[in-house]
């Protein structure tokens, strides 16, 4: 699902909001999670996961093309551990 699918669903489920109206709302929802992450917090969601960030040490890498070694900055990137609920819904035949 990609994030105009998302709201179109929920102007589905909630006829009496606009479409702007869902859009700043979706908007506001992912800027928030995205701030908490870069304040390096975490966001929970019952039943859905979490969401936080971990580090990665710096490295060595290699570029593809080329062979050519290069260096990777440390880093903290995104990471999310689904829920209880969400993994038993998943697995259910």
């Amino acid at each position: 699902m990609i994030r105009s699918e998302l709201v179109q669903a929920l102007l589905k489920d909630n006829p009496g909001l606009s479409q702007r109206d869902v859009e700043a709302i979706v908007s506001t929802f992912f800027d928030e999670i995205t701030g908490r992450l870069a304040a390096n917090g975490r966001v929970e969601l019952r039943g859905f996961g979490a969401f936080s960030t971990r580090a990665r040490d710096a490295r060595v890498g290699r570029n593809p093309r080329t062979g050519e070694t290069v260096d990777v900055d440390a880093k903290r990137v995104p990471f999310f551990k689904p829920g209880k609920e969400m993994r038993h819904r998943l697995n259910v035949a």
